[in-house]
């Protein structure tokens, strides 16, 4: 196992420098092939994810991972779609980021370039396996994926069309592998090849991410979980934000930007709980409230201080009552993820002490948390959603997978 990942390793590093130089229009026809090649094979798809959900039920995993790992006629759809955008977009790679002539005559020119080889362990999700080529190829990044158990024969077969699109358009031997084993073994080898690997991108829940961030040798960019807040203000449109409020909360439990907590201004509580009653139990969402809002809400179960700190994934709701936004921001800066927050609000001066002062990635004013995503942010697929602040936060696309270096010119400058 050892020698074929350090074998990997290597294929790896040698096509990361062939695809730093290569033309954004060769990494284009390739990304066009890879869309091709996923709706062209539909039905082989559909076959290897359905045997991974057949399994998965039969151990008992919960509901938001078997959502998670399910492919459809549309997400498959999804992930072609997606690499077509990644390919419609600008390169990230080249691009001039400063430049300036110093007094002695020398020109510092900085430039975008790519990180290399980057490493990317992931859970439940097939369509990361798409994702995550897409980007790192656009940002001229080589890539061996390591996915879960559970999505063994769609990642399988993902990682094969990918493969077979990347030879068909002449591109080096190990731009994208795929770990061929799921036990932690490979994992912890991994982890250990910073020879190789110049980043490691954990996908997943947040026992495997603090697992990748204990092991591994290289650097680590990280998202433990998704503890998503929206605040509803003294002041607002009631009826739309009760109608954000189920899109964050309902649309798709299960995943990493769905509401976990709702924080509600005293002042207009009274008339804000009762509608916003209503849509929670029309949807089937339990909740668990404070004292204060416990009376305004008997259903609801008394909340306890870990409920604050909880990634549901689930049709649970936490909520709170608060007495101003600097209440709000201070329970969010506390019990948060730093993933995405929002503020309901028709006071402008409250919107921008909001957005100056919550410590999150990505902020929300009168809309839902949902849309922190790398498609509806315009990026196409996404690497995944860093609440790291270094060196890249918030959704990532093929910009984040870069870095930079410094081009120096000169005629003969020698240091004093």
């Amino acid at each position: 196992m050892k020698k074929t990942l350090e074998t990997m390793g290597a294929k790896a590093k040698t096509a990361s420098r062939a695809l730093a130089t290569l033309a954004s229009e060769a990494k284009n026809r390739c990304l066009e092939q890879m869309a091709r090649e996923i709706e062209s094979a539909r039905p082989e798809i559909l076959a290897a994810n359905a045997t991974d959900l057949e399994a998965a039920r039969a151990k008992g995993l919960a509901p938001a991972m078997i959502d998670r790992l399910t492919l459809t006629d549309a997400r498959i759809q999804g992930m072609a779609d997606g690499l077509r955008t990644v390919a419609a977009q600008h390169d990230p790679v080249g691009r001039i980021l400063s430049k300036n002539v110093r007094p002695n005559g020398l020109e510092i020119t900085k430039i975008s370039v790519p990180i290399g080889v980057i490493g990317i362990i992931y859970e439940s999700r097939p369509n990361v396996t798409v994702d995550a080529a897409g980007i790192c190829l656009k940002a001229g990044n080589a890539v061996i994926l390591r996915g879960g158990s559970e999505a063994f024969h769609s990642n399988l077969c993902l990682a094969g069309l990918l493969n077979r699109a990347a030879v068909a358009c002449g591109l080096p031997d190990g731009v994208v592998q795929l770990v061929p084993w799921t036990d932690h073994a490979a994992v912890n080898l991994l982890l250990k090849m910073d020879r190789y690997l110049d980043l490691v991108i954990p996908r997943g829940g947040e026992r495997l991410i603090r697992l990748v961030c204990a092991e591994a040798t290289m650097p680590v960019l990280k998202h433990y979980k998704g503890v998503c807040h929206l605040f509803v203000d003294r002041e607002c449109d009631i009826d739309q934000a009760v109608k954000i409020i189920v899109n964050a909360k309902c649309q798709r439990p299960g995943v990493c930007n769905t509401l976990e907590t709702l924080l509600i201004h005293r002042d207009i509580a009274p008339r804000f709980v009762p509608p916003f009653l209503a849509a929670m139990r029309e949807n089937g969402v339990e909740l668990r409230g404070d004292a204060e809002f416990c009376k305004l809400a008997p259903e609801a179960l008394p909340a306890t201080e870990e409920d604050y700190f909880a990634e549901y994934l689930a049709l649970i709701l936490a909520v709170r009552t608060v007495g101003s936004v600097e209440e709000a921001v201070e329970h969010i800066n506390h019990y948060g993820s730093g993933h995405s927050d929002g503020i309901l609000s028709t006071i402008p001066a409250d919107i921008d002490y909001f957005f100056a002062n919550v410590d999150s990635s990505t902020l929300y004013a009168n809309a839902s948390t949902r849309f922190t995503d790398g498609g509806e942010f315009g990026m196409g697929a996404e690497i995944g959603i860093s609440t790291d602040k270094l060196h890249a936060r918030g959704p990532m696309g093929a910009d984040e997978l870069t870095s930079y270096k410094y081009l120096v010119r000169g005629n003969g400058q020698i240091r004093p």
